[in-house]
């Protein structure tokens, strides 16, 4: 805890405290997620198509095994999730330029399109929620959020890491 400034009061970590934190956490996600929701709902889509509608969306090119690291679910899980998308016209999958084995995905259209309202939402509910704490909140938010992941999210967030990238890697199968 080095980074505890002069007067510092360690009773924010009381019991009470954090079991407070965890019902904000339950409930903010519950509110951040009720919009989007209706949304998918509209398409018959559910949260996981909308992780991997964002994902998809935030790297286009991104390979199957990628992104079943990055959401850390099953592969028969993410197999009927992006079934489910291909099927509905959301997203293509075309093999990969050096790996003719990989599937790389992208969103079409119609998944962009759904992608971006359902993002908008959200955007528009936490905007208006940073906008309301300030920015010194939000950078304290922002650290609490990235205390609660791990590896290479992590490690990502913390190099300030924000831009998406094109994924073509060499190495892996689909």
């Amino acid at each position: 805890m080095a980074d505890l400034k002069p007067g510092f009061n360690p009773l924010f970590l009381r019991e009470e405290d954090l079991r407070e934190g965890m019902e904000l956490l339950f409930f903010a996600y519950r509110d951040f997620v009720e919009e989007a929701d209706q949304v998918l709902n509209r398409s018959g889509l559910g949260r996981a198509h909308h992780r991997a509608l964002y994902f998809i969306g935030r790297h286009p090119g991104i390979s199957v095994s990628e992104l079943l690291k990055l959401l850390r679910v099953t592969k028969q899980s993410l197999s009927r999730v992006l079934g489910d998308l291909a099927s509905q016209n959301f997203i293509t999958q075309a093999p990969g330029l050096r790996d003719r084995r990989r599937r790389l995905l992208t969103l079409t259209p119609k998944g962009i399109e759904i992608e971006r309202e359902v993002t908008e939402r959200q955007r528009a509910l936490l905007a208006r929620a940073y906008r309301q704490a300030g920015a010194e909140a939000v950078s304290g938010f922002r650290k609490v959020l990235t205390g609660l992941i791990g590896g290479d999210e992590r490690r990502r967030f913390a190099s300030d890491f924000t831009t998406p990238t094109r994924h073509e890697p060499v190495s892996g199968g689909s």
